[in-house]
């Protein structure tokens, strides 16, 4: 697969970029994809969630009322789940929600999520630039010459650019990350994807 080459004006430079077909050219893996997400999600959870149970409450753990004769349902201290103030029968704890994924799964993810882009035309190659100092408003400009603005922008660098980085971090629903940081959830959560030419070094052999 070829991509025309655009510099940061957004005019075509004549040149083709060589995309692996066995990356971008892949029949997609719908499953692989929801399985790299859920782990991605799942392992950025704090689990830090809890309620107090029964023991937990702090009050008396003194009978109320006679268990019989009284005419009324029979209940045990004021910490009972049932009474307000008690406590929570089967609260949540804490936990930790990660999960294993094999490395081929998560390999085959990322080059279904390339594809998938791909396929939607939503990957544009870009020749390598660079600021010559770290402005929003000249990325903002680059976003627009190349038909980004107003979308969620990812941009893939061969390696990190300060004034480059620098230059996007305040504009909204923009993210730049080097090649080798690429994953399925980054991919899949944006639709307009720019890669730098440096980049397709390792984007063309995951």
């Amino acid at each position: 697969m070829e991509l025309a080459v655009f510099n940061v004006k957004g005019q075509d430079t004549g040149r083709k970029a060589e995309l692996n077909d066995a990356v971008f050219a892949i029949e997609p893996n719908e499953h692989a994809v929801y399985l790299d997400v859920k782990q991605y999600l799942a392992n950025h959870r704090q689990g830090t969630h809890k309620s107090k149970e029964r023991s937990e409450v702090s009050g008396s753990t003194r009978k109320l009322h006679k268990q019989k004769g009284g005419g009324g349902a029979r209940i045990g201290d004021i910490n009972s789940p049932l009474l307000v103030g008690g406590g929570r029968v089967f609260g949540p704890r804490p936990r930790d929600y990660s999960f294993k994924l094999n490395k081929k799964v998560k390999q085959l993810a990322r080059k279904s999520a390339l594809a998938y882009k791909a396929q939607d035309g939503q990957i544009k190659v870009v020749e390598d630039f660079t600021f010559e100092a770290p402005k929003t408003k000249e990325f903002v400009a680059f976003a627009k010459a190349l038909e980004a603005e107003g979308k969620k922008l990812l941009l893939v660098l061969g390696s990190r650019n300060e004034n480059v980085a620098l230059a996007a971090r305040n504009v909204p629903n923009a993210r730049i990350i080097s090649a080798s940081d690429v994953n399925t959830y980054t991919l899949m959560n944006h639709n307009a994807i720019l890669l730098t030419e440096s980049s397709l070094d390792v984007i063309n052999n995951l």
